[in-house]
């Protein structure tokens, strides 16, 4: 296949054709190489994390996996008909424009193949926990209210791949678990796969399946405790790091509420 090529897949090959893959993606900005072989994949249902710090590639290589970039080399193959829901770190809002939350939704997805329209914008925010915004002007949110509209959008899209850059920033640690725990049930309950970007390990959410720690090549992968044991990422991070890292994992016993607060018996390794 010619470099930087996209490629898509027929559905009817079966489920466990990955939703989108990567193989050897590379990228150069004037000289400086940004992105060096850098190969993954995502299945259905499957959560996946991309860490790295400033600078390391993960919105370049983003960007390319979302078709809004090429690739100079490797190839990039999507599942025939893959519906992507792209939730932005931050959305910049001209702050004397009216627009309430409910406009804002519809906008976003006129003429949005597959997107839901009407009652289901409600329906949206209601999961999220936040059915009180919908009328809601835009530029009143609070940094945390934001993120879950700007999640709700990506969702109305009725995604087969969910992408979110930095799903928890301005949001504080009560509001890390609890929308982390959103997405570990919109993973299981909508079948969707889901790649998260963050640029700390300690905000990787207990129930990803695979964390890929970047810095312009893929350093190492894998579970979030294998990672940050990995020499190479202590290598990146600092070895002191992993003492603050609030890593652990789920054996699924229990339940959260709203707050990310466990409900009944749990057992949970704490590592």
């Amino acid at each position: 296949m010619a470099t930087g090529a996209v490629s898509t897949v027929e559905e009817t090959i079966g489920s466990q054709q990955p939703l989108l893959s990567a193989v050897d993606i590379g990228k150069v900005f004037d000289d400086r190489v940004v992105l060096e072989r850098v190969s993954f994949s995502i299945q259905a249902g499957q959560i996946v994390t991309l860490i790295g710090p400033n600078g390391a590639g993960k919105t370049t290589l983003v960007r390319i996996a979302l078709g809004l970039l090429d690739a100079d080399s490797g190839t990039i193959t999507r599942r025939e008909g893959l519906r992507l829901g792209y939730m932005p770190q931050s959305l910049h809002v001209e702050p004397t424009l009216p627009l309430t939350v409910q406009r804002f939704l519809a906008l976003a997805l006129r003429g949005a193949k597959g997107s839901a329209g009407g009652h289901e914008i409600e329906e949206t925010l209601a999961s999220l926990h936040v059915p009180h915004l919908v009328h809601a002007q835009l530029n009143s949110l609070s940094g945390g209210e934001l993120q879950r509209v700007l999640l709700a959008r990506a969702l109305l899209r009725k995604p087969h791949l969910l992408v979110l850059d930095e799903p928890a920033q301005g949001v504080d640690i009560a509001g890390q678990a609890e929308l982390y725990s959103l997405i570990d049930s919109i993973a299981e309950t909508q079948g969707c796969g889901v790649l998260m970007i963050s640029h700390d390990l300690h905000l990787v959410m207990s129930s990803t399946d695979e964390v890929i720690c970047l810095n312009h090549h893929v350093c190492c992968h894998g579970k979030p405790e294998t990672v940050s044991n990995d020499p190479a990422y202590l290598s990146l991070f600092g070895a002191g790091v992993t003492d603050s890292l609030a890593v652990y994992t789920h054996h699924h016993t229990h339940e959260h509420d709203i707050h990310g607060n466990v409900i009944g018996e749990d057992e949970c390794n704490h590592q």
